[in-house]
Formats: C-alpha cells, structure tokens, sequence
C-alpha cells in the first residue's frame, strides 16, 4: 500500500513534518480522506506530550504552551473556515447566494474575531482544567474526532459549490475505507476513555446533525470553510466535556 495518502492528508491537514507528496490526482486526493482522523490523533498526541512536558509549570502556562503547540500543528487551517463561516452566517442574511460570497471574501469582520476569540478562551480554559486535573492524555481523542467530522460531512452531505477541493475530494471518495475510518476512530476513542469515551462520541454526532442541518438550510451542503467551521467547534466542545468530567 503507497504511503501517498497519508502524505497528502499529513500536509492538508498539518503543518507536521511530512514527506512532500508533489502533484497529485483527484483519485489520490479522495484516497487520503480515511486517514483524517489519524492526522487528528497525532496532533493529539503532540498537544498531549506537550501538555505533559510541562506539567511542572503553573496550569495556566501549560496550557497556554500546549494552545499554541496544538494551533500551529494544525496551521490555523479550520479557524480560517470557522472565521469565514461566522462572517458568512451572521453578514449572509439568510441568502444562500450572499452567504457564499461573504466566504469567499479573505478580509475578518467583527464576527469572525470574536467567535477565535471566544474559541480560543474555551480552549485554553479547557486545556487549563485537563493539566490541573492530571488528565491531559484525554487531548488525544479531541483532534481526532474533530476530524471525524470531515469525514462525515463527505459521506453524508453535497457540496454547495460547483467546483472546489471538497468537490473532488467527495467524487473520489472511497466511501467503504471511510466508513471504516470513523469505526476505527469511535473504536480507539472507547478503548481510551470508556464511558468518557461514550459521552464524547454521542456529543461528536449530536453537534454534527445540528450543523448538517443549518448547512442544508442555509447553502443546500457545505463547503471547506463550514467544514472547518464544525471541526473548531467540535474540538472545543469536545474539550469542554472532558474539562467537566475528571
């Protein structure tokens, strides 16, 4: 089996250090889908080890050390969609025509600065209360269910526009190996957590139907920058129940 899709996830997904896959095919491009959710899984690895490595510092610190080795894993990737999306939703005024002119617009308003803003706090107090707690190897299911939900979005849901990475990505996607991909992820995840495990899944796919639906009624699907959109807000939420359980 060729290395190639994981590469390619890899440098979508991540700023990790993987091998360039240089030009690449729609057909390989779909294929590097299913292994989403274990790019998740090593971001959460890394945000995990750092959050470990600095356990002898104040709380407040490791947490903020362990943000900003777990945002620039992820280069910011989905929190440019997560700030397009609000700019979008709140500016779009309920036209679909409108909403996806606004996402495509590069510039931040008001919105989109205050939902990072307030993403970020929750993260960080979240983090925070993971460190103190002694619990910070539960970061590793956060990202990685995170990013089941692309995968989910891809099966389940058409993208709105007529061209775009989401767009060849869902014609080629190899909806068997996916399926798999989630079962693997929700699988690892009891294995780690146990009940906690439960609880995070259920919360993964509870949030993941409400915002299929507002995608379906505000744009007919969803785009890049919507699917970015649901990973922030499911890791924060993720992250938010696991601060709330140790």
């Amino acid at each position: 089996m060729s290395p190639r899709p994981l590469w390619i996830a890899g440098r979508f997904l991540s700023r990790l250090p993987f091998p360039d896959h240089g030009e690449t095919t729609p057909v390989e491009t779909g294929l590097s889908v299913p292994w989403y959710p274990f790019i998740g899984l090593l971001m959460g690895l890394l945000a995990a080890l750092t959050a470990v490595g600095a356990l002898a510092l104040a709380p407040q610190i490791a947490a903020t050390l362990t943000l900003i080795v777990w945002v620039w894993s992820t280069g910011a990737l989905h929190m440019d969609g997560l700030a397009d999306s609000a700019d979008a939703w709140i500016g779009g005024l309920g036209s679909r025509e409108r909403t996806l002119e606004i996402m495509k617009d590069p510039r931040s308003g008001p919105a989109a600065v205050t939902l990072l803003g307030l993403v970020l706090i929750a993260k960080w107090s979240g983090l925070q209360a993971l460190i103190a707690a002694g619990s910070p190897w539960l970061l590793l299911a956060v990202p990685m269910l995170g990013r089941v939900q692309l995968l989910l979005i891809l099966l389940t849901t058409p993208y709105a526009r007529q061209e775009g990475m989401a767009a060849a990505q869902s014609r080629q996607l190899p909806r068997r190996a996916t399926w798999l991909a989630i079962l693997a992820a929700f699988g690892a995840t009891l294995l780690a957590a146990g009940w906690t495990g439960v609880i995070l899944i259920a919360a993964t796919l509870v949030l993941f139907a409400l915002a299929r639906g507002r995608m379906m009624a505000r744009i007919a699907g969803f785009t890049g920058d919507t699917a970015g959109a649901l990973v922030e807000l499911t890791e924060t939420l993720l992250l938010l129940i696991c601060a709330s359980l140790v």
